[in-house]
């Protein structure tokens, strides 16, 4: 949505721009009216209107006998343009423009589509005729309302009419506001009303006139007949066609023909990103004669029409001569044949024309030229389709539409082209699967890869997952199709207004930023590459580095870079100098983009789930690989996408959509689980090189996939885990008595391995283990910590610390040690990636202000003068010490919820604060001000604005010092000087009585009304975490088990001997790590290729049974039933075509038996005598050229006669 002050902004600058490149035109030549007694002239307009030039030359105007637009009128600035706000009828604003009929289409389509919003059409329908005041047929109101706008509706698309308030300008118009009404709010704005009308002939025009433009323009139309030329309010925008004359029709006409002309020649989709040009369709509903013109003009265009038979005039004339003169030969080349032989049959043509021509038309007296174009119009008959509505259901009239595009490009395709290719393309365009499904895909077209390469192109930019999914099965290969030039196009293409967009175009710039800010560098590396590659400058367009960008922006530090790799950058390197690589790659001539991608199904998710396009992003995960892992990753980026989002329904969808790809890959672990235990451990904690070497167990802790680690077997994997080689079913106590008496390690029976190396090495080595010990060494750490601070807290150097306090730093100083290797050791990130991982933890967090108010008081009591404060900053950290108690507990079934729960209240104490706090200060200030008049001491104000009333929440009202009625046994004064220096101020006696309401108030507020509402937002939240407590439990438990399962097996302080080991075997002796295959594991191509073969079937077999439940379901039943009863009227429809194929086959015998007849009677007689009667007329609807016989009898007669 553009803010006010872009609107605004841009109406300035249309202000400026449209007067000055859009004209209108004026009558500047007076030429008489003789029907007028010279008072009007033949442009409508009186001669007083006229300017004085246009009336001054008497003599060149008494020569003159006809007024021409192009000659006899001149262009100024338009005066009328804008919005017009139909006053009394809608809200909604329209556009228009006054405009010259010369006016460039270019600059009238750009206006209409940028300036105005309008979406680029799918198709344009111009419906033609209508025009007049005569009753529209109730059938035809049907075909526009059932059939045309319906149609246009679904494929998107611009109708053309006058938009004026009369004829089928007017159905059209209730049409588009009937549809509009009904349809969803994503479909609304689908179809576009434009109105081309005569700017003279609209009433009351004078309402729009304004040279400053009209932002709205107030239309007020009263006492409107039923028809009438004043404008339609059911339309988006108006362009009135201005050729200088005043209440003649027909002026638009030439401009309409150039406008439709030149949008056939746009492209379709995002940003004319489709297949195929714009279809344009005209649609002749009655008409006058003299739009033969018209319509002979668009012919020669290869714009094809459609014509309403039945609807009248002109539509009748033209299916009667294209239906019923069809027998008769076509009129050839002027330099074909014989023409004495020809002469007879072309004039038989024109005969018989002109005789339909008088039937219908018989008030025309100039029949010549209007013949002629009708002989011209019956050569282009290839691009016309009769239509019999009346007898034909409105229903299917979108796929009438489809069916005429499709004849007429087939007769200007190639021949070496897919004669299919067209019909596949509008079918694309208009988003019509079962069209494509039923007529080109059902087995009797051999489909290449080339043709169906730009429609697959065309559906996934637009948003067309059937169409991916049709193509894909019959004959794409989409290995052969996606290129990373292709994927780089696809992301090109994402629309302006999109968060991705933004995102992406945030990437870019810092790109180019880093391009500028090193001028000496990239001059240097872009004359080089001028040289090898005959390029100069930076890519400005979005490449696949701003793609890995905004992936690494969603994903964080839980994967590596996406597509690095192909564009030869290092994973470890910085920010700054990937982006240095990457210009230098990108100055280059980028080899990359003709290679294949290697995983196309896992790029094309991720381009829709950047888009949040659902069902196109559900379709590439199916077909996708590592279906878990995908899924998990989608779920990541859609939450992630939905913290950015501003709009709340795009945000609802998305989360919506993230949920739904947590449920399935919960589902589908699920079945693996059932299947294969040990293959599924292994498919949580394999690595995956698609997705940046991530696991399943990362990216969903990463996602925040709470219900997937809820699965018993994500579950089952921890407590393995978390056991290590020990019994599940193990008592603790057994494991705290092995501390004290570990002989209790040595087996009964003799072991396979060395002592030390078996029982020993599994006892301590599981996290079990390591938990109970730093529990059990944590307590005993917070008992030191007491005894220091109660009993030997000696004073500063040299007299202390003393031994246990000397002890207790130790202590704190392997604690630390401890927290410095969590960060070191965390793989192969950069230093800055490792410690925003380390801080994201919330206890970490914790343990960095437990250390920090360490160290402060360390420093602080080794001096005399900040010896107090540092005891002070110590007190204060064994409370946060303590509190890191709470953690260790979040293993345990029934705490760990209960943890959860108060952390959830305390969010809640947060909002009840800041009411109390809001209620409180007014109270404070109200009371401590009619208490006492003048107290200017501090910490008495402090105390009596904040902390007395806090205390009066508790119950603890001191009413001798509040109620002047009590005895209060303190000295207090009245003398100014002596309160200031700090004598007790006395009570004030006149306004007490304020004071005990107040306080009344204040009680019944606070103790009833805030915290109650405190006691019912704790219990909501209780509700709402106790009921998905297990699963909150759960996902908390993986958190501490890969804490402790990486931490070393002695706790502190007996650590410090396991950081040594550590810092030997990692530092020095460069050995890896054993643990880390027990959450991260690298599998052989081999075996990995079997787990993800093993992975797809259970997939596959979760997805069927998923359908058959689906298929099963009520709803499905419905759907089954309707598409019978439709198929049922469907071959009702048909047999209706078969009944005319009957007639048709009947007049076709019925002639060949007379001709015939008439041949053997010929012949009877001898070739010397003139046959006794001429040869019998055709009758019928039918086409002779397509049966094989009625060519040899035609020359037969041609050659008897």
């Amino acid at each position: 949505m553009k803010s006010q002050a872009g609107k605004i902004k841009e109406r300035e600058k249309e202000k400026i721009w449209i007067p000055k490149n859009i004209k209108k035109r004026v009558c500047s030549t007076f030429v008489e009216d003789s029907f007028s007694s010279s008072e009007f002239c033949q442009c409508g307009v009186a001669r007083d209107d006229h300017a004085s030039v246009a009336v001054g030359d008497y003599f060149s105007t008494a020569i003159l006998k006809h007024w021409e637009s192009a000659e006899h009128s001149s262009e100024q600035p338009t005066d009328a343009f804008g919005e017009v706000q139909f006053a009394g009828a809608s809200k909604r604003h329209s556009y228009f423009l006054r405009l010259s009929w010369s006016t460039e289409p270019l600059v009238v389509y750009n206006m209409l589509t940028t300036h105005w919003g309008l979406p680029a059409p799918n198709l344009v329908v111009s419906v033609v005729g209508g025009e007049s005041r005569t009753q529209v047929k109730t059938w035809v109101r049907e075909v526009l309302r059932q059939g045309l706008v319906k149609a246009s509706q679904s494929t998107g698309a611009w109708i053309l009419t006058t938009g004026l308030r009369e004829g089928v300008g007017r159905c059209v118009g209730q049409a588009v506001r009937d549809h509009a009404a009904a349809a969803s709010s994503v479909s609304l704005n689908k179809v576009v009303a434009l109105g081309i009308a005569p700017w003279g002939l609209v009433k009351k025009r004078e309402q729009l006139v304004n040279p400053q433009g009209s932002f709205p323009a107030k239309y007020y139309v009263k006492n409107i007949s039923r028809d009438s030329c004043y404008l339609d309010n059911n339309y988006q925008a108006f362009l009135l066609v201005d050729d200088g004359s005043v209440g003649r029709r027909g002026g638009e006409t030439d401009f309409r023909a150039r406008l439709e002309e030149y949008i056939s020649q746009q492209r379709t989709g995002i940003w004319g990103s489709g297949s195929i040009d714009i279809p344009v369709l005209c649609m002749l509903i009655s008409g006058e004669a003299d739009m033969l013109k018209r319509m002979d003009l668009s012919l020669k265009n290869s714009i094809p029409w459609l014509v309403l038979a039945g609807s009248g005039g002109l539509a009748d004339f033209l299916s009667d001569v294209l239906e019923n003169l069809s027998s008769a030969p076509a009129v050839p080349s002027s330099g074909e044949g014989n023409n004495d032989t020809l002469k007879a049959p072309k004039v038989d043509l024109k005969d018989r024309v002109a005789e339909r021509f008088k039937k219908h038309f018989s008030s025309e007296t100039q029949t010549d030229k209007l013949i002629e174009q009708a002989l011209s119009i019956y050569q282009n008959r290839h691009l016309i389709t009769v239509y019999h509505g009346e007898h034909e259901s409105p229903d299917d009239f979108d796929t009438v539409l489809l069916k005429t595009l499709v004849g007429a490009s087939k007769q200007q395709s190639s021949a070496e082209a897919n004669p299919y290719t067209d019909e596949l393309k509008l079918a694309v365009t208009w988003n019509r699967v079962d069209i494509a499904k039923t007529e080109l895909f059902n087995g009797d077209i051999q489909w290449k890869y080339e043709d169906l390469e730009d429609s697959m192109t065309d559906a996934l930019i637009n948003d067309k997952p059937q169409f991916v999914r049709l193509f894909t099965e019959n004959g794409l290969n989409i290995l052969e199709y996606l290129t990373y030039g292709r994927l780089e196009t696809l992301y090109r293409s994402v629309p302006d207004g999109s968060l991705l967009y933004q995102m992406l175009q945030r990437c870019l710039a810092e790109r180019l930023e880093v391009e500028r800010s090193s001028p000496s560098e990239q001059q240097n590396s872009s004359s080089k590459v001028a040289a090898d590659n005959n390029q100069s400058g930076p890519v400005k367009e979005v490449t696949l580095f701003e793609v890995s960008g905004v992936l690494e922006l969603l994903m964080g530090d839980v994967c590596q870079p996406f597509y690095y790799n192909t564009l030869g950058l290092q994973f470890t390197s910085s920010k700054r100098t990937a982006l240095k690589r990457a210009s230098k790659v990108l100055r280059g001539c980028c080899m990359y983009q003709d290679l294949r991608c290697p995983h196309p199904w896992a790029s094309l998710f991720l381009w829709a789930v950047l888009q949040n396009r659902r069902e196109m992003a559900l379709y590439f995960w199916e077909m996708a690989g590592e279906a878990v892992l995908s899924a998990l990753g989608g779920c990541k980026i859609l939450r992630e996408l939905s913290k950015l989002d501003e709009e709340t329904e795009t945000k609802l969808s998305m989360k919506e959509l993230a949920q739904k790809f947590e449920n399935l890959a919960h589902d589908i672990f699920s079945s693996c689980y059932r299947s294969n235990e040990h293959r599924s451990f292994t498919l949580l904690i394999r690595k995956s090189p698609v997705w940046g070497h991530s696991t399943c167990l990362q990216m969903g802790v990463s996602a925040d996939a709470r219900r997937f680690f809820s699965n018993d077997g994500v579950q089952s994997l921890l407590s393995h885990i978390w056991w290590g080689d020990m019994k599940r079913k193990t008592e603790v106590w057994k494991l705290l008595l092995t501390f004290f008496c570990p002989i209790l390690c040595v087996p009964y029976r003799p072991p396979q391995r060395p002592f030390i190396v078996s029982r020993w090495c599994q006892f301590w080595f599981a996290p079990v283990t390591s938990f109970l010990g730093n529990v059990l060494m944590y307590f005993l750490f917070l008992l030191l910590f007491a005894y220091v601070l109660l009993v030997d807290f000696e004073p500063p150097p040299p007299s202390g610390p003393g031994a246990a306090e000397c002890v207790f730093y130790f202590w704190v100083f392997t604690l630390v040690c401890e927290e410095i290797r969590q960060t070191i050791f965390l793989g192969t990130m950069t230093w800055r990636q490792r410690f925003r991982l380390y801080i994201k933890d919330v206890w970490n967090k914790c343990d960095l202000t437990a250390i920090s108010l360490f160290i402060i008081g360390l420093i602080c009591r080794m001096f005399h003068w900040s010896h107090e404060f540092g005891r002070d900053m110590l007190c204060l950290d064994y409370m946060v010490f303590t509190l890191r108690l709470i953690h260790i507990f979040a293993i345990h079934k029934q705490l760990g919820p209960k943890i959860i729960i108060v952390g959830k209240m305390m969010k809640d104490i947060f909002f009840f604060l800041f009411f109390l706090g809001v209620w409180l200060m007014a109270y404070g200030v109200a009371n401590q001000a009619l208490i006492y008049t003048y107290d200017p001491n501090p910490n008495r104000i402090f105390r009596r604005v904040f902390y007395r009333p806090y205390l009066h929440i508790f119950g603890q009202i001191p009413v001798e010092e509040m109620d002047v009625g009590k005895d209060w046994d303190i000295s207090c004064t009245h003398n100014v000087t002596l309160i200031e220096s700090g004598e007790e101020p006395c009570r004030n006696h006149e306004s007490n009585w304020l004071v005990v309401i107040l306080l009344v108030v204040y009680l019944l507020v606070t103790n009833i009304l805030l915290i109650n509402l405190l006691i019912a937002m704790f219990s909501y939240t209780f509700s709402k975490v106790q009921e998905h407590s297990d699963i909150y439990w759960k996902f908390q438990r993986y958190n501490l088990i890969v804490e402790y399962h990486s931490r070393p097996s002695l706790a502190p302080p007996f650590i410090i001997i396991s950081h040594i080991n550590l810092f030997i075997k990692r530092v020095i002796r460069k050995v890896p790590s054993v643990k880390i295959h027990h959450f991260v594991l690298d599998l052989e191509t081999k075996a990995a290729n079997r787990l993800s073969t093993w992975e797809t079937i259970q997939k596959e077999d979760f997805l069927t049974a998923q359908n058959k439940i689906q298929k099963s379901s009520d709803s499905e039943r419905l759907k089954r039933m309707s598409a019978k009863v439709d198929g049922v009227l469907k071959h009702l429809s048909e047999s209706r075509d078969f009944e005319h194929r009957l007639r048709s086959l009947e007049n076709q015998m019925d002639y060949c038996s007379s001709a015939l007849s008439w041949v053997v009677d010929t012949l009877a007689q001898g070739s010397t005598f003139k046959p006794p009667r001429p040869p019998p007329a055709s009758r019928g609807t039918y086409d002779y050229k397509t049966t094989c016989n009625i060519p040899i009898l035609l020359s037969i007669q041609t050659q008897l006669a």
